[in-house]
């Protein structure tokens, strides 16, 4: 009787435990293994489960999105092709005698202020790295330390700059920088729309694609004046020539020679003061009828 009341107990035991797991095995029994589960109960988990990673990977995208549109680049605009042939360099070394173009002086800058120019932005895109331009300025100090500035070692990006050449007072040409390089005269910098950031994090510069000229201030000029007495006709006249024998060799037209004032964005640069428009063209002129290259100036507005 003993034994008989034992195996009962077992019976009655079993009963009420599948009478407690049936429900849970329809409606949901997750704690048990998948062997233990129903074909359909399983089907639907792994249905669950690749809903879920699909919604993690949806978000990681959209995290991954959003993190390349915090770092992404600046809209790209290029000067336009301005369509003018350079002419060869034989044409170019005639034009220069028949002008009178005086020889320049080497007073090269140190290695720190100025660089290569660029074929690529700081996101790798392909830039203009040849002149476009040509921008005007002035030294506000005398020639001698304006030479010696430029020759002075600058590890600060701040402190460098230079040209590519210095007009002194009596018209010679100090050459400062070699055409092929990237002088340092325009910082943060604009041609209309068009400017070019070099490294990541930097403002935009025309430097890239820019030749510079400066006139060496007259002594009336070296302060913070709005203007002073102005630049000689020696300036003026070897400032004419070398434009045009620029214009020549890189075909840039005139609508593309500028100042520092014109271009700068930090609106604290104004150079050259107090120059005169009407007297530089009455010089261009005349020098670039006599080298045939009128065409460079084409009197108008746009290219």
């Amino acid at each position: 009787m003993e034994d008989l009341g034992l195996s009962q107990a077992v019976v009655n035991l079993l009963t009420r435990a599948i009478s407690f797991c049936l429900p849970l095995l329809v409606g949901g029994c997750g704690f048990l293994p998948e062997w233990f589960l129903p074909a359909e109960k399983i089907s639907r988990l792994q249905t669950n489960d690749a809903l879920q990673s699909n919604l993690k990977d949806k978000k990681e995208t959209i995290s991954d999105k959003l993190k390349e549109l915090n770092q992404q680049a600046p809209r790209l605009i290029e000067p336009v092709d301005a369509l003018i042939e350079p002419i060869s360099l034989n044409n170019l070394s005639k034009c220069k005698s028949i002008i009178g173009a005086r020889e320049e002086v080497n007073a090269f800058a140190d290695s720190s202020n100025y660089g290569e120019r660029l074929s690529e932005d700081a996101w790798g895109r392909s830039i203009v790295g040849s002149p476009q331009l040509i921008v005007l300025h002035e030294t506000v100090l005398g020639e001698m330390e304006t030479v010696n500035l430029f020759k002075t070692q600058h590890l600060r990006d701040q402190d460098q700059a230079s040209y590519h050449l210095l007009v002194s007072r009596d018209g010679s040409l100090l050459r400062i920088v070699p055409d092929s390089k990237r002088a340092f005269g325009a910082g943060m910098s604009a041609f209309g729309d068009v400017t070019q950031r070099t490294k990541q994090g930097s403002v935009g510069s025309i430097n890239n694609i820019a030749l510079h000229i400066g006139l060496v201030s007259p002594d009336d000029g070296r302060d913070d004046r709005h203007s002073h007495s102005g630049y000689s006709d020696f300036q003026y006249k070897s400032l004419a020539k070398q434009i045009l024998l620029w214009q020549a060799r890189y075909g840039i037209p005139l609508t593309r020679v500028t100042s520092h004032a014109f271009v700068d964005r930090s609106h604290s640069r104004y150079d050259p003061r107090s120059f005169r428009w009407d007297k530089f063209d009455s010089f261009y002129k005349v020098f670039a009828t006599r080298c045939s290259l009128q065409y460079l100036d084409k009197g108008l507005a746009s290219l």
